[in-house]
């Protein structure tokens, strides 16, 4: 099935990386494993992924630097894996750039709805005439390609960020509420630190559009109501 999705999944552990390999390849993926980020950098030098499945605690660089390092030119979907009283490596990873984390141990069906889900918040490129653009000062958003742009340049946008922009974007000058994008980047933590992880993401979400992200001309917060994207 030449059209199915590739995944590295990279994990310390032969036993899990084996297991997860094959329940992954029966539920229609191409899968390649790696034993620790130096082998899952040696196979990013030579190979396309539509997704990494990255262990935080590995032997040598952990999982959140290899995603920080990753973020530097790539928009790749990651998902981390942590263990379960990790909350503060969960954030770490998310303001790293990581688009998503399921707690080990975990039933592998709860990490395949999770990889779908991620997988299907990825802009779909398509061609089109005429795009719809709205203006955020001197960065532009293509509502029909899901796509940043500064100028001549385009923004890169983690899978994680370009799904609330185009949230954001159906709805411009009205506000958004932290409820509906906690249901969108849901973990299984309580709502707290789901919260948390929603307020990373548009920190992240404010550096790449608004010219001072501490007084946010654009992706404002709404006091009682949540967020609002303001377009000149």
């Amino acid at each position: 099935m030449t059209d199915a999705p590739h995944l590295l999944v990279v994990d310390d552990d032969e036993r899990i990386r084996g297991l997860l390999q094959k329940f992954l390849v029966r539920n229609g993926f191409l899968v390649t494993t790696a034993r620790d980020a130096a082998q899952a950098r040696r196979l990013l030098a030579g190979l396309e992924f539509d997704m990494l499945v990255l262990d935080v605690m590995m032997p040598g660089e952990d999982g959140v630097s290899l995603t920080r390092a990753l973020r530097a030119d790539r928009t790749m979907p990651i998902l981390l894996l942590t263990a379960r009283g990790e909350t503060q490596a969960r954030i770490d990873g998310l303001e790293a750039g990581a688009d998503d984390y399921l707690a080990k141990p975990f039933e592998p069906k709860e990490l395949l709805l999770r990889i779908n889900a991620v997988l299907r918040r990825v802009p779909s490129l398509r061609p089109e005439a005429g795009p719809k653009m709205l203006h955020l000062g001197e960065v532009r958003y293509d509502l029909d390609r899901g796509e940043l742009w500064r100028g001549q340049q385009p923004v890169r946008l983690t899978s994680t960020e370009a799904a609330l922009m185009r949230i954001f974007a159906a709805s411009p000058n009205e506000p958004v509420t932290r409820e509906r994008l906690v249901g969108d980047l849901a973990g299984e933590e309580g709502a707290e630190t789901q919260e948390r992880a929603v307020d990373v993401q548009i920190t992240r979400l404010r550096r790449k559009i608004e010219t001072d992200p501490r007084q946010p001309r654009y992706l404002q917060t709404v006091r009682g109501s949540g967020y609002m994207l303001a377009p000149d």
